[in-house]
């Protein structure tokens, strides 16, 4: 049973029944769950499909042309599979995609809907194998011709589709008719898949496998029911046969070309949990400023890696580019570079200062991935908005500060969010007073006179009713989070 994808599912069944040709570009980070939704979504009404060969499981020694063969003749493969009774193997993708029309045209001439779906179809456009150039001549030539075929091209690198499929300036210039992003779960969406699993979880424990694996459903199955959250996470990364391990490395080996120089800047972005500006990551890199770094933070971008933003108050120029991805986060911190047999076991470092400040980070970043859920249970989900963070550094006259989350407001309110995860109800002292009317007068100097600043709690199990506990407006729980 498919979770969540409500939206999704409709849309495509709409496009399925629009009586026209429609090019789907269907992408989304590896492992989202693009696939399990083509394959639930249309059961038994694929007409042709095929998926490219992996990257990762080609011999590093194989050529140019032998890896261009062995693609084409995995698509023979498919085309025989699905009935093509030519056995001659196609000798380029032009004569691959006539093969596929003589299929499609021969087995179905009855005006009945044609749908073809390619995944992974990325890993087809190898070098020098005019791959494009085939894929074109399908599109162009016949199938956009016939108003009862429908093509879906899927591919996990993001940066892939966009550039060659969607926002192609060549044969495909404006071809495409319906794109969709597939992103991963919410919160909720979480729950929701782990209840599927009949596996018992508290809420507390949801968030905190979010904050370790993100929303991404290929991770969320490896979760046992009967093991506790440490348990889970000793199997998941750290035992013998831990499944993600290695996922890291494989990921970025199935998006990128170039995949060690993208792992490298992953790293370097991840080091400040603010992010760093170009000006940064070129001086920590030892690299120039160039079109290649712009490609490079693009693809991270579009992939759900990285986001770029303003901090508060800063021009476009200073714009930081920070590491979201909580997979990402929690491998460079917990597993990458760690010594190989090493034991760890998560129940017994949990209380450690390394995890304590860990789980303050990723919490932030946790929120930040479920801004619509806090501007709701701010009721202010119709309001147009802006979220930034504020990270200013101190000097020789004045101290520096870090505001998680401000969220600008049309109607001239100003949310000053403070995100803190706690096991228990959180409560304001004297000290934690004294921080934020530091940090509501630095804000003030930043805004506009007739701006109103509410301080903001986005917690656990919200606010002790004792001390100092009225300078907070409002207060977000995470059970507002899983809305």
């Amino acid at each position: 049973m498919i979770v969540g994808r409500d939206r999704e599912i409709k849309k495509l069944n709409e496009l399925y029944n629009s009586g026209a040709a429609e090019l789907v570009a269907l992408y989304g980070r590896r492992r989202v769950g693009k696939t399990f939704l083509i394959d639930e979504t249309f059961e038994g009404r694929i007409c042709f499909r095929h998926s490219g060969l992996s990257p990762i499981d080609a011999d590093a020694q194989t050529n140019e042309k032998s890896r261009i063969k062995a693609q084409l003749r995995h698509f023979h493969r498919s085309l025989v599979s699905f009935g093509l009774k030519s056995e001659k193997e196609p000798q380029s993708w032009q004569d691959a995609f006539y093969m596929l029309e003589d299929l499609l045209i021969e087995k179905y001439d009855d005006n009945s809907r044609i749908l073809v779906f390619i995944d992974e179809i990325q890993w087809l456009d190898t070098p020098k194998a005019s791959f494009m150039t085939g894929f074109e001549a399908f599109w162009n030539g016949w199938a956009c011709h016939k108003k009862n075929v429908m093509v879906i091209v899927c591919g996990s690198s993001s940066s892939w589709i966009l550039d060659k499929i969607i926002n192609n300036h060549g044969g495909l210039y404006g071809r495409v008719t319906y794109e969709m992003k597939l992103r991963p779960f919410s919160l909720g969406e979480c729950e929701r898949f782990f209840e599927s699993m009949g596996i018992e979880m508290s809420r507390y424990d949801v968030v905190q496998a979010y904050m370790m694996v993100g929303g991404i459903p290929y991770y969320l199955k490896y979760f046992e029911r009967g093991l506790s959250l440490p348990q889970n996470i000793d199997a998941i990364f750290f035992s013998q046969t831990a499944h993600l391990r290695d996922e890291f490395n494989r990921m970025f080996s199935s998006l990128f070309n170039n995949a060690d120089t993208m792992k490298k800047l992953v790293r370097t972005i991840g080091s400040k949990h603010r992010g760093l500006t170009r000006a940064e990551i070129t001086e920590a890199l030892g690299i120039s400023d160039s079109g290649v770094l712009s490609k490079q933070l693009n693809a991270l971008i579009a992939g759900d890696f990285v986001i770029k933003y303003a901090s508060f108050g800063d021009s476009k120029r200073n714009e930081h580019y920070k590491l979201v991805d909580p997979f990402c986060i929690f491998y460079l911190n917990f597993i990458d570079g760690g010594r190989k047999g090493a034991k760890v076991n998560w129940i017994n470092i949990e209380d450690s200062q390394k995890v304590t400040t860990w789980k303050g980070y990723a919490f932030e970043n946790l929120c930040w991935n479920h801004v619509d859920q806090i501007r709701n249970a701010l009721q202010i989900g119709g309001v147009s908005t802006v979220e930034s963070l504020w990270s200013k550094r101190g000097d020789e006259t004045a101290k520096g500060t870090q505001i998680d989350l401000i969220i600008e407001r049309k109607d001239n309110v100003v949310n000053l969010c403070e995100i803190k995860f706690y096991s228990d109800e959180f409560e304001v002292d004297k000290d934690y007073h004294l921080i934020l009317e530091r940090r509501k007068k630095m804000l003030r100097e930043m805004l506009p006179k007739k701006a109103t600043i509410h301080i903001t709690l986005i917690t656990t199990y919200g606010l002790k009713k004792k001390g100092y506990f009225g300078d907070f407006v409002q207060v977000v729980t995470i059970d507002q989070l899983f809305s």
